[in-house]
């Protein structure tokens, strides 16, 4: 894997992506008072539906980051985005944005949608830098969302 691919996980990728999942939310656990549902998540399934996304590191063979989508008649929803905080400044995190509107794009959708908690304050500013639009804040359950879209040209 070169440091510019993006491939589909594999379940050899299972361990290492609930890794980088872990890594990437911890810190959030304090801040939002429960943890992050990306860390719950049935990693496993997720790899055996598809859904997950990887990039890794060529000469560590490592993976470095991810993300979780889910496609919908009219939408791909992008249910988790995760880099390794070691290697946070480096790219990654755009790389894999720029590669979900590229995979709605070629699945025919023109709309990205996500969700992230409003504690998750970073986000607020990173998701509007890369054309996402405030839809709308909503409780579901413990967590306290804020509902971005993104349309596709």
């Amino acid at each position: 894997m070169t440091s510019e691919e993006i491939r589909p996980a594999t379940a050899a990728d299972v361990a290492a992506v609930k890794a980088v999942t872990n890594a990437a939310y911890t810190h959030y656990i304090e801040r939002i008072g429960c943890v992050p549902p990306p860390m719950e998540a049935d990693h496993a399934a997720n790899v055996a539906a598809g859904k997950v996304y990887v990039t890794g590191d060529p000469v560590a063979g490592a993976v470095v980051g991810l993300v979780v989508v889910e496609a919908f008649a009219d939408h791909l929803f992008l249910d988790s985005i995760a880099v390794r905080p070691d290697v946070h400044g480096k790219g990654v995190g755009r790389r894999l944005l720029h590669f979900v509107d590229a995979h709605a794009r070629a699945l025919g959708l023109s709309e990205v949608r996500l969700c992230t908690n409003a504690m998750m304050w970073e986000n607020q500013e990173i998701y509007p830098g890369y054309g996402y639009e405030f839809v709308e804040r909503r409780m579901d359950g413990p967590y306290d969302r804020l509902h971005y879209r993104k349309r596709l040209d």
